[in-house]
C-alpha cells in the first residue's frame, strides 16, 4: 500500500462510525497520523481498534467533540497542534440527516439542531484549521456535502439546505485559500450504505421493510446499488493527498450516476 500520508497529520470529524471511520482505516493503511474526533468517546474507541488491527503503527488521538459548539471544535483543533505539531488535512465529516418530514410538519427545533451540527459544524472546523494550513502553506480539507447538496431531497428539508450550504461554503473558502496552497473540496455521496442510510431507510420502511425499500431506492440508479463506505474513502484519500493539489473548489457526486438523470 502507498505511503501517501506518511509524516502527514489528518483531522476527522464524525470519526465514530459510518464514512469517518471508514476514511480514518484507509488513511491508517497509507500511513497518517490521526486525530479524530466524535461525540461519542465509546464509538472513537472502536475506530482507534480497526485502524490498528490494520495499522498497528498508527499514531492516533481521540477527542471527544460536539460540533455544533465552536470552543470544542477550536479545541480539537488545538489540541492537534499541541500534540502532533501541524496539520495537512481535515475531513469535515460530521454530520446528520435529521428526521423525515414534509416542510408544513418540520419542527423548528429539528431545523436548527440539523444546521447547528451540518452547516456550523463544518465552517467551525474551516473557520479554526485555515490558519494553520495558510500559514505552512500547504494542505487539504474535504467537506460532508450530499448528493443532497445538488440536488432535492423531499422530506429533509434541513438535511437538504445544511448540504447546500456545505457546498457553498466550500467554493467559498477554495477561492479564498487557493492562494496558500490550500484545496478545498467538497464530497457529495449519494446513497452509501452506512449506520445513517440504514437508518434513513427504517424511518420509511420499519424494520422488517427497511430492506426492501433499499431495493427500490436503488433500482433507478444507473448501477443498480448502493455505494460502499470504502469507496468514498478512496475518494477522500485522494482529495487529501498532494495528487489531487490542483483540485480546488470541486463538489464531487458519488452516487453512481443518479444525479445526473432528468
Amino acid at each position: 500500500m502507498s505511503q501517501r500520508f506518511e509524516n502527514k497529520v489528518i483531522m476527522i470529524t464524525g470519526a465514530g462510525s459510518g464514512l469517518g471511520r471508514a476514511v480514518a482505516e484507509q488513511l491508517a493503511t497509507e500511513g497518517a497520523t490521526l486525530s479524530l474526533s466524535d461525540i461519542n468517546m465509546a464509538s472513537l474507541e472502536e475506530t482507534r481498534a480497526q485502524i490498528l488491527a490494520a495499522n498497528d503503527a498508527t499514531k492516533t488521538l481521540l477527542t471527544t467533540t460536539n460540533v455544533a459548539v465552536e470552543a470544542e471544535v477550536k479545541a480539537f483543533v488545538d489540541r492537534t497542534i499541541e500534540n502532533f505539531g501541524r496539520i495537512d488535512g481535515l475531513y469535515n465529516n460530521a454530520g446528520i440527516e435529521g428526521k423525515q418530514n414534509p416542510i408544513a410538519d418540520y419542527s423548528s427545533e429539528e431545523f436548527n439542531r440539523v444546521i447547528d451540527i451540518n452547516i456550523k459544524g463544518v465552517f467551525y472546523g474551516l473557520k479554526h484549521t485555515l490558519p494553520h494550513l495558510a500559514k505552512q502553506g500547504s494542505g487539504a480539507i474535504v467537506n460532508a456535502s450530499s448528493v443532497g447538496g445538488i440536488r432535492a431531497v423531499p422530506n429533509q428539508v434541513g438535511y437538504g439546505a445544511s448540504k447546500h450550504a456545505v457546498a457553498g461554503m466550500t467554493r467559498d473558502a477554495a477561492i479564498e485559500y487557493g492562494q496558500h496552497g490550500v484545496s478545498i473540496n467538497a464530497i457529495a455521496p449519494g446513497a452509501i450504505m452506512t449506520a445513517m442510510v440504514k437508518g434513513s431507510l427504517i424511518q420509511i420502511g420499519g424494520e422488517d421493510g427497511w430492506e426492501e425499500v433499499g431495493r427500490q431506492f436503488v433500482s433507478v440508479n444507473p448501477m443498480r446499488r448502493f455505494g460502499h463506505p470504502k469507496e468514498v474513502a478512496s475518494l477522500v484519500s485522494y482529495l487529501l493527498s498532494q495528487e489531487a493539489a490542483f483540485i480546488n473548489g470541486a463538489i464531487i457526486p458519488i452516487d453512481g450516476g443518479q444525479s445526473q438523470a432528468y
